[in-house]
């Protein structure tokens, strides 16, 4: 808990308030901007005492009850409260909902990246857009059942899907597709689709089910994968792993070393496109 920077942080939260932003009249002059301490008390549901000392960085540590009342009183936006959570000790609340919307600028991105393969992916591994190249590496999304569109579960549940990557990887890629998912499921522990997810997964799949009960946990980050491509043959590509704002969508970038055998065969791929595509 940092009690200097949360007194200031409190303070000019309120004073940047003023008493119409919350409901309150104007009443008598005010000698200072903004609400006063004990408007700010009432609001929150605290001790005009309790909250004068968290100012004055002499206050105990908050509980989260409190601290989620504070911001509500302080009308503070999501970062806000998040800073406020931190500022105090604490893991911020989880309670944030997902998005399957691509912003249009990471759109824009994944258009102009024309050379090389790239894709949008949720945390739960569900695929949200693709561009040509992509589609060309590892298959339309778009043209399957949605359900299928989950790298997750295709990867359990269609052996096709594993005909993708050498035979020797496949056992590394299960267990980094599990753990990452494990990762999210922590995050979000009230998300019922992704529990979903997991619960039909261990359901229909052993593999998954021994995986999962590992307890093995690893947010997915830059990494090395290599692709058995139907048409042009392995691929060994770096994967970067760039993360939005909000970090639940993951843009993907896959590149070859110039000058290797692999960027040659990802410059044939871009060449040959979707014409010769056997594995989606």
């Amino acid at each position: 808990m940092d009690r200097t920077e949360l007194g200031d942080f409190l303070r000019h939260c309120r004073t940047r308030l003023v008493p119409a932003d919350v409901g309150l009249s104007q009443g008598a002059r005010r000698r200072t901007p903004g609400l006063r301490r004990e408007e700010v008390a009432q609001l929150a549901g605290m001790s005009t005492d309790h909250y004068t000392r968290l100012e004055q960085a002499r206050g105990s540590r908050p509980s989260r009850q409190m601290l989620a009342a504070v911001a509500r009183a302080l009308r503070l936006t999501g970062d806000e409260q998040d800073h406020l959570f931190h500022l105090s000790g604490e893991e911020p609340p989880r309670n944030r909902p997902t998005t399957e919307h691509v912003r249009p600028g990471l759109l824009l991105v994944l258009d102009r990246l024309t050379d090389t393969p790239a894709q949008v992916v949720s945390d739960r591994g569900d695929i949200l857009a693709q561009n040509a190249m992509a589609k060309a590496l590892r298959g339309d999304a778009s043209a399957r059942p949605e359900a299928e569109r989950n790298v997750v579960w295709r990867y359990f549940m269609d052996p096709s899907a594993r005909e993708l990557f050498p035979a020797e990887d496949r056992d590394h890629a299960a267990r980094t597709a599990v753990a990452d998912l494990r990762a999210t499921l922590a995050r979000r522990p009230d998300d019922a689709r992704l529990a979903g997810l997991v619960r039909r997964l261990r359901a229909r799949s052993e593999e998954f089910s021994a995986l999962w009960d590992t307890h093995h946990v690893a947010v997915r980050r830059a990494d090395s994968k290599r692709f058995q491509h139907p048409v042009v043959g392995l691929l060994e590509l770096d994967c970067e792993v760039l993360l939005n704002p909000e970090h639940d969508q993951r843009l993907i970038v896959y590149t070859a070393r110039p000058g290797s055998s692999s960027y040659e065969r990802l410059e044939l791929l871009r060449v040959v496109g979707l014409q010769d595509l056997t594995h989606g």
